[in-house]
C-alpha cells in the first residue's frame, strides 16, 4: 500500500510541475532544461559515456533555440537551423527504428554516442519547446494535447494488454507489452484526439487524429528503444529519481522519440494551409 501511495504521489507531482510550468513560457523552458539535463545523465549512465562533453552540447543547442527570438529579437534564420535540426534528428531516430528491429543489441561505437546523447535527447527538447512556439507565438495548448495523448496510450495500453493481451508485441524487449495493448492504446488515442481538438480549438479534428496515431506509434517506438537499452545495460530503470516511477527519462522516453515528428507534421500543416 505504501508503494501504491509513493507512487501515486511522484506521478501527480511531476504532472502537477509540468502542467503548472505549460502555462509560462519562460518557466517551461528552464523546467524541460532541468529534465533535459537530468534525462542526459540517465540515459549517458545507460551507454557508459562519462564526457561532459554532451551536456555542453545540450546547453549550447538548447540555449540556442530556447532563446533565439528572445536574445536576437528576429525569427530570421531560425527557420533553416531548425530544418537542418529536424533532419539531423529524425535521421538519427530512423536509424534507432532500425537497430530495434535488426540488430541484437544497439552498437555503441565511440561516435554514436555522441550522435544519440546530441540528436535523440538533446535536441529531442529542443522540439518540445518549439511546438509550443510553432506558430510563432506561445500556445502550449498542442504540447500539453500531445502529453495528454502519451497518458491515454500509456494508461489504455496497459489496461487492454493486462486484460486482453495474448500476443507479445516485443517479447524480446519488453515482455509485458501485446499487440492488443498496443491496438488498444492506438484506439483511445484517437478517441481522446476528437475530444482535444474540441476543448482546446487549435487544430482540426482530423489533425490531432494523425497526431494521436503520430504519437501511439512512435512514443511506442521510443519507449521500446529506450527498453532495449535498459536491458543492454542490465538495469530495470534509467534512474531513481522518481520514487515508484524510476527515472525521469522512463517517463519522458515516449515524448522524446515522438517530439521531431510531431514538429515535422506541425510544419507540414504550415505549408499546405
Amino acid at each position: 500500500m505504501k508503494e501504491v501511495l509513493v507512487r501515486a504521489f511522484s506521478g501527480l507531482l511531476y504532472v502537477t510541475i509540468l502542467i503548472v510550468a505549460l502555462f509560462f513560457e519562460h518557466l517551461l523552458i528552464a523546467l524541460f532544461c532541468v529534465f533535459g539535463l537530468i534525462c542526459l545523465a540517465e540515459f549517458s549512465k545507460l551507454i557508459q559515456l562519462k564526457s561532459k562533453i554532451p551536456y555542453i552540447i545540450f546547453i549550447v543547442i538548447y540555449g540556442i533555440f530556447g532563446y533565439w527570438q528572445t536574445v536576437l529579437n528576429t525569427n530570421e534564420g531560425l527557420d533553416e537551423a531548425t530544418q537542418i535540426l529536424m533532419v539531423l534528428t529524425i535521421f538519427v531516430n530512423l536509424f534507432l527504428i532500425k537497430d530495434l528491429f535488426s540488430e541484437k543489441t544497439i552498437p555503441l561505437f565511440s561516435t554514436k554516442r555522441f550522435l544519440l546523447t546530441t540528436f535523440y535527447l538533446s535536441s529531442a527538447f529542443v522540439f518540445l519547446i518549439l511546438i509550443t512556439t510553432n506558430h510563432k507565438e506561445y500556445n502550449p495548448k498542442i504540447l500539453f494535447g500531445a502529453f495528454i495523448l502519451i497518458w491515454v496510450n500509456d494508461t489504455f495500453a496497459y489496461l487492454v494488454g493486462k486484460n486482453f493481451g495474448k500476443q507479445k508485441l516485443f517479447e524480446t524487449i519488453s515482455p509485458k507489452k501485446t499487440v492488443e495493448g498496443f491496438l488498444g492504446g492506438l484506439f483511445f488515442s484517437c478517441v481522446a484526439s476528437y475530444f482535444i481538438a474540441t476543448f482546446t480549438a487549435t487544430l482540426t479534428s482530423t489533425n490531432w487524429l494523425v497526431l494521436s496515431i503520430i504519437i501511439s506509434v512512435f512514443g511506442t517506438l521510443g519507449d521500446l528503444i529506450e527498453s532495449k537499452f535498459k536491458r543492454q545495460a542490465n538495469v530495470k530503470d534509467s534512474g531513481v529519481i522518481m520514487p515508484g516511477h524510476g527515472g525521469l527519462l522512463d517517463r519522458l522516453d515516449s515524448i522524446i522519440f515522438a517530439a521531431p515528428f510531431i514538429y515535422l507534421f506541425l510544419r507540414i500543416l504550415h505549408y499546405v494551409s
